[in-house]
């Protein structure tokens, strides 16, 4: 075990109805790093995240996340663990505070309340906290998810495309956010299809038909495709997938 790495793990693989969704998967993450995670629909992003917080035993494969083995203390994980779903899956029909509430119920704080009213300084959600969570936009419904699962404290963030169907300065706004946390020690996990954010990330991993294609930064994965640009250069990796794993 490699106590600088938040994820290490070799060989994950999930199969659905006799296919492979996720094939043979290493993946590698520094504590107080962003890694991008990218690929398109379908590639085995969500699967991949899913069993490194628990929620999902895979088929094969070994490792630890935060330091704990992903089949054996797989509750232990969750509760270290901070995942923000593609779809937002809080209470149209609570407040903002009366979720962020029950989410560190879940948890047994004990400081509930400060707990709460942390959460909801910390994300520029306190002067709203009264409005229903079903009458937000996109851009402050992702706020109070990302409150949502960072309330507990966890070391460890997993968003799966937490920016989708937000506008530009929402998503700006985020991904400052992000990088402030990075930058007080958390790891965080993303995946996204924006060009954008994955120049932000300090590494990448691109994944498609459940196969690791490239890691490395954004500078590495273009100079190792012979590319233009890092569009071009995930062009080119699921062309080459295509031909070997379609």
């Amino acid at each position: 075990m490699n106590p600088t790495l938040a994820i290490d793990v070799r060989g994950l693989s999930k199969h659905y109805g006799g296919r492979a969704v996720v094939d043979n998967v290493d993946l590698q993450v520094g504590a107080g790093r962003i890694c991008g995670f990218l690929g398109p629909n379908g590639s085995g992003k969500t699967t991949s995240i899913r069993m490194l917080c628990g929620l999902l035993t895979p088929d094969a494969g070994s490792g630890t996340c935060l330091g704990l083995d992903i089949i054996r203390d797989a509750a232990a994980i969750k509760r270290q663990v901070g995942y923000m779903t593609q779809k937002f899956g809080l209470y149209d029909d609570l407040s903002i505070r009366e979720n962020l509430d029950f989410v560190a119920r879940l948890f047994e704080m004990p400081n509930r309340r400060q707990a709460v009213d942390q959460a909801l300084e910390q994300l520029g959600l306190a002067s709203r906290q009264t409005q229903l969570a079903g009458a937000l936009s996109g851009g402050w419904k992702q706020r109070l998810a990302l409150a949502a699962c960072m309330i507990h404290q966890p070391r460890l963030l997993l968003l799966d495309e937490p920016t989708a169907g937000v506008d530009p300065k929402a998503r700006r706004d985020f991904w400052d956010q992000i990088h402030r946390l990075a930058d007080a020690g958390m790891t965080v996990l993303v995946s996204t299809h924006y060009m954008d954010e994955a120049e932000r990330c300090h590494e990448l991993v691109y994944i498609a038909y459940g196969h690791v294609l490239a890691k490395g930064n954004a500078a590495q994965i273009v100079a190792q495709s012979g590319a233009s640009g890092l569009e071009d250069a995930f062009v080119r990796l699921v062309g080459q997938a295509q031909d070997n794993f379609a």
